[in-house]
């Protein structure tokens, strides 16, 4: 049958990213706690496309997300994109996969667990050389500081979300860099409390009150000690339970090698 993919195109026009997007999938990542955990993820995958390509072959990049379903994470990452610059004849591969990860988590007080939920995601690159990316999402609450100083009696709290972008040398779990960011907050944000832990949460965050920038700032601090970090970018965004806006800081970089 004719291949149109591969009809010549004459408009000289090179296509930096072309492929398939948003595709729902089931897949296996690794678990500090339980060896493995199964979730469903958001798969998008590009190659480029030279000018004298009229098309790419969508097909392939299902057929390669097939063969690596069971087997998709951190270690072999660069494999499926090597994989995919080779089998779809380009330059570049990029890829990204989105999914839910959720963590046993025991209420401080009462030992209630609960399974809490984390956004994360794998964005890697291969071109000139390779990059990898991890990125994760996580809820957070924080209580103001001048609002405690201030008034004679109490002060607002929020809950918050930290996003934060990791490069790395060597492999890193998720769960180390969910405690990394908990550690920051006023107080972690929890599935399930009983009476005694939300006594525990309230007054804990009372005694450690946090701005954004208290919040990108510890992380950050944190981060710069870690010399498996090579690059990170951090950001806290407050959902303001009495203004009619929302607070937002954002702290990048790159560390030095050596």
């Amino acid at each position: 049958m004719k291949d149109i993919q591969n009809h010549k195109d004459d408009r000289n026009i090179d296509i930096d990213q072309v492929g398939v997007k948003g595709i729902r999938y089931p897949i296996t990542v690794l678990d500090k706690n339980m060896g493995k955990q199964q979730t469903v993820a958001r798969i998008n995958m590009y190659v480029d496309l030279p000018r004298y390509y009229k098309g790419t072959h969508m097909s392939r990049f299902v057929e390669i997300l097939n063969e690596h379903s069971r087997r998709i994470s951190l270690q072999n990452f660069s494999d499926i994109l090597e994989e995919m610059k080779e089998r779809l004849d380009a330059q570049s591969a990029h890829m990204e996969i989105s999914f839910p990860y959720f963590v046993k988590k025991r209420a401080p007080v009462s030992g209630s667990e609960g399974l809490m939920e984390y956004k994360c995601t794998f964005r890697g690159s291969l071109n000139n050389g390779s990059d990898l990316v991890t990125i994760i999402q996580v809820p957070i609450s924080t209580l103001c500081p001048c609002s405690k100083e201030i008034s004679d009696f109490g002060a607002h709290n929020q809950r918050g979300e930290v996003k934060l972008q990791v490069r790395f040398k060597k492999f890193i779990w998720i769960e180390d860099l969910i405690s990394l960011v908990e550690e920051s907050a006023s107080s972690d944000v929890y599935s399930v409390l009983k009476r005694e832990d939300e006594k525990y949460v309230t007054e804990r965050a009372y005694d450690n009150p946090k701005f954004v920038e208290d919040v990108v700032r510890d992380i950050a601090q944190k981060l710069n000690k870690d010399t498996n970090i090579t690059w990170f970018a951090v950001e806290s965004e407050n959902f303001e339970s009495i203004h009619n806006h929302n607070a937002y800081a954002y702290i990048e970089k790159h560390k030095k090698h050596g």
